[in-house]
């Protein structure tokens, strides 16, 4: 018996390590995705209107598909990690996409990593290494009507229809008005929606591993309810984290988007699969910790890093309520007070210029 329960321990720990490896593999794939997809919609902006704005440019601009492909293949990764690990190892993971992207971005897109960011990205990897050496071992469900019992559960289901509707609001309300000022409004339409595309995709991975395995799933109606989801669910996200992207700086939106994405999923997985259920407390006390360091080290990352200088639609923007630019009789620039400028003075100016 106690041979049979370490034979069982050793394939748990098995398949989370395969888990978490193939998530760090997604993280570096999805890093490279955000800066190549950053720089394809900039080329996609300059000679058209930019995604942020509603513009679909970018659907013919090539760079954008190799930004693409490349996170298809991080998705791949990390829908394959969800077959081998829970959804609290995995998803926490994701962080190592920031430090990717902002390493990336530093020297591609001129969005300069400080000094003291060096240390956001070891917070970052230290805090992995604890969620990953304290993740609870799953057991998978053995078919795809175990994964809908646990989906139609009253606490679930209650979890869904609130991420539904605040998803609604958030695209339908909040979106046209407040989009392009707030970024919470467009990154938190991709984690709500995110949280629910992890249980559907991690329902589907389940599905097609026992297929594979010779126990066919394909002939239950509940597989393809969960594929459906999960196709509506990535479209929405990707549409608005191509907003998201094109509206604010990359190093804005990939920390709040770990940040919020993963807590929702965490949540929403606690709630389905029940992750906690059987942990002690000083394990479960270890994986809040190591999400916290997590957190702090992209806090740290995100508060060294400069201001977006990408600027939304509206290019014209009043400037400082007591400081005004305009032309003097001899053609040079200066600036002068509210009190000093006669309303011939002033001039409208495009919120691009900078003047020194």
């Amino acid at each position: 018996m106690s041979l049979a329960v370490t034979d069982a321990g050793g394939d748990l720990f098995a398949a989370n390590l395969k888990g978490a490896l193939l998530a760090v593999a997604s993280s570096a794939f999805v890093g490279v995705s955000f800066i190549v997809k950053k720089k394809g919609l900039r080329r996609a902006g300059a000679a058209g209107a930019r995604a942020g704005v509603g513009g679909y440019g970018y659907l013919w601009e090539p760079l954008w598909w190799v930004g693409m492909v490349t996170m298809l293949v991080g998705e791949t990764a990390n829908f394959v990690a969800y077959m081998f690990a829970p959804a609290v190892l995995v998803a926490p993971l994701g962080a190592l996409s920031i430090i990717v992207s902002a390493v990336l971005a530093h020297f591609m897109l001129d969005e300069k990593l400080q000094r003291v960011g060096v240390l956001g990205c070891i917070l970052c990897i230290v805090g992995s290494t604890v969620i990953i050496l304290h993740a609870p071992e799953e057991r998978s469900p053995s078919s795809v009507e175990q994964i809908w019992g646990l989906a139609t559960q009253p606490t679930f289901l209650c979890y869904a229809a609130l991420a539904v509707a605040v998803s609604l609001f958030l695209m339908l309300y909040c979106a046209p008005r407040y989009g392009q000022a707030n970024i919470m409004v467009y990154v938190g339409i991709c984690s709500v929606v995110g949280s629910l595309t992890v249980m559907s995709i991690k329902a589907v991975g389940i599905a097609v591993k026992l297929t594979i395995l010779g126990e066919n799933q394909a002939g239950y109606f509940q597989t393809w309810v969960f594929v459906t989801v999960s196709a509506i669910c990535l479209v929405i996200q990707l549409v608005y984290l191509n907003k998201a992207l094109d509206t604010f700086n990359t190093a804005l939106v990939s920390p709040i988007y770990y940040a919020m994405f993963t807590t929702l999923t965490i949540l929403a997985s606690g709630i389905m699969f029940k992750d906690w259920s059987g942990q002690s407390a000083s394990v479960i006390a270890s994986e809040t910790c190591g999400f916290l360091t997590v957190l702090a080290g992209i806090v740290v990352l995100h508060s060294t890093r400069e201001p977006d200088q990408t600027m939304s639609g509206d290019l014209y923007t009043p400037l400082p309520p007591k400081i005004y630019w305009h032309i003097q009789g001899n053609g040079d620039v200066g600036k002068q007070k509210e009190d000093d400028l006669l309303p011939r003075d002033f001039i409208t100016v495009v919120r691009q210029d900078y003047f020194v």
